[in-house]
């Protein structure tokens, strides 16, 4: 029998891949009691739902899956490393984001730590990047979870599936812009002027004016956020903002949980400042972040 959508015995399997047997068993013994009870007719049904539930709510929220992921990991770590003490340097943060501009803006500024960590100098190069998997392929030469999952990063707000197949036509050329706007691949050439040496900088590639008209064009398509300078930036807002997207995405996220917040806040949406200022009137935070932003 199936309870919330896994049998006893899918439960089971599952609990194997995070506990040693014993514990599995012990489990397995509650779940046999429990349903030879409601068998007759000494329990009822919930009792079994409530052993299920003891586990599978992680299976179902990220935050508690990541943090017992966390736990376990160090614990692993620190055993064969003969070690103890913190593993991870800051605790699991998620933030809510919008479809459409939001949802591209976090998957490029996610793809951009490693050349904002001085590691790369172009995102395709690191392989550990869901865009460094989409270009390169992964370990079995396709990338195509990868691809799929930016497609929907960039797509999702048209109604465009989760589908590799969409990658090929405008999604992957579109991506590339924005990952390299305002980019650091440059070379110099020395031209000499009347005597003097004019130092000429233009994207790797390209002319000067192929590199201002692209850019133009994506700065105009992207609602004017320069988002070069913006993404190369460390912007705590991605991180620490809880909810990011347009204002009535926010005051809508703040409405669902204004218990949260304190009775003197109106509304939700905040403007973004520091190093997220080039994002106003365009993208909202729900925290009026103020320090190291």
């Amino acid at each position: 029998m199936a309870t919330g959508g896994l049998t006893d015995a899918e439960l089971l399997r599952r609990l194997r891949a995070i506990y040693d047997e014993a514990q599995v068993q012990e489990v397995a013994t509650e779940l046999a009691a429990a349903r030879q009870k409601v068998r007759q007719g000494e329990a009822a049904e919930s009792m079994v739902a409530a052993i299920h539930a003891r586990f599978t709510y992680r299976m179902h929220d990220l935050s508690e899956f990541m943090k017992g992921f966390m736990q376990r990991y160090t614990q692993w770590h620190n055993r064969t490393h003969q070690r103890s003490g913190r593993l991870w340097e800051d605790r699991l943060k998620s933030v809510i984001v919008e479809d459409g501009v939001a949802c591209k803006t976090i998957a490029a500024y996610i793809d951009l730590n490693p050349v904002r960590a001085g590691m790369v100098k172009d995102p395709a190069q690191y392989r550990w990047s869901s865009y460094g998997e989409a270009i390169g392929g992964g370990p079995r030469g396709n990338g195509k979870k990868a691809r799929a999952g930016l497609v929907r990063a960039l797509r999702a707000h048209k109604g465009v599936a989760a589908d590799a197949e969409f990658w090929v036509h405008d999604v992957a050329r579109e991506y590339r812009k924005i990952l390299l706007a305002g980019a650091v691949e440059k070379h110099e050439s020395r031209v000499a002027r009347s005597g003097a040496t004019e130092v000429r900088r233009t994207r790797k590639g390209m002319s000067a004016e192929q590199t201002r008209q692209e850019n133009e064009l994506l700065e105009k398509k992207l609602e004017e956020i320069p988002y070069g300078r913006m993404l190369r930036c460390r912007v705590r807002y991605f991180t620490d903002g809880a909810v990011i997207g347009s204002r009535a995405f926010v005051n809508e996220a703040f409405a669902s949980a204004r218990e949260r917040f304190s009775p003197a806040r109106k509304d939700g949406a905040r403007t973004m400042r520091g190093s997220g200022k080039a994002a106003k009137g365009l993208l909202w935070s729900v925290r009026d972040l103020r320090v190291g932003v």
